[in-house]
């Protein structure tokens, strides 16, 4: 049946630019009120931290030799959009001209877009749905773990290795390098080890790092290892990853670095 787009028609007055738009909607007024906001800023073209996202030539093929058990574990643990997402990372493109716009709108302090007649934010479930995560249930009191001493990278990452050299290569000051841990998939896979599960959780910490928590160039936080490390034992890090991109884009919004799940975004 054809369809008839009149129902829709409204007086909507045509769009004239972001200057006109600035001027003439009290909505968006209110981000030239935040300190710093880069809403403010006219001349900004482009967003700071994007060399972060470029391609990643060691992703594919690590994971084209991951044998079928370890990629049985990353979909137990609800991780089989990330692995997809992964495999096929370097022919995604990223619109950064549409990012740097959406970045423009963001409140830091209500998390939200600030459109000129409405307000509108990335929600959980929408988040949990594009990325295929396990869903939160809401009802359900999560468990929740308090850490009173500093994360220990070496403990969490003593599950697929012992070597120390293997692990000074992993680690530098706060971040783990994800690099060196794919090349150990890689040696462990053409040796034909049989250690799936490690091989799993090595693999979880590369594709997560790089779709659901890009922050430095190929490196993670411990912190982000620690979240990355629970998936396998049944938590769920869809709360965490949403607030991970929240948080990156309040230091787009205030002038500072671009970090987070570029790809939810986008989505």
């Amino acid at each position: 049946m054809k369809r008839s787009y009149s129902a829709f028609a409204e007086n909507i007055p045509p769009y004239s630019g972001p200057k006109a738009a600035r001027d003439s909607y009290a909505h968006l007024k209110q981000l030239s009120a935040i300190p710093g906001h880069i809403y403010t800023r006219s001349e900004l073209q482009i967003l700071p931290g994007q060399r972060r996202f470029s391609k990643v030539p060691w992703m594919v093929p690590m994971l084209e030799l991951l044998p079928p058990s370890s990629i049985g574990h990353l979909k137990e643990w609800g991780l089989s959009n990330v692995f997809v997402l992964a495999k096929n990372y370097n022919k995604l493109v990223h619109v950064w001209e549409s990012v740097t716009a959406m970045a423009e709108l963001w409140h830091p302090q209500t998390n939200s877009f600030v459109f000129p007649e409405f307000e509108a934010t990335i929600l959980l479930e929408e988040l949990e749905i594009m990325l295929g995560l396990p869903r939160y249930q809401r009802g359900e009191e999560p468990t929740i773990s308090y850490t009173v001493e500093q994360i220990n990278s070496w403990s969490i990452l003593a599950y697929i290795t012992i070597k120390k050299n293997d692990l000074y290569s992993m680690t530098s000051g706060m971040h783990v390098h994800l690099l060196p841990i794919a090349q150990w998939i890689t040696s462990q896979c053409k040796r034909k080890t049989t250690n799936y599960t490690a091989i799993a959780k090595a693999a979880a910490i590369c594709i997560c790092g790089i779709i659901l928590f890009p922050e430095s160039d190929g490196a993670i936080s411990f912190g982000n290892l620690s979240i990355i490390d629970s998936i396998s034992e049944g938590m769920k890090i869809g709360q965490v990853v949403l607030g991970f991109l929240y948080a990156g884009l309040t230091s787009a919004a205030l002038g500072g670095p671009f970090y987070g799940s570029v790809i939810a975004l986008e989505l």
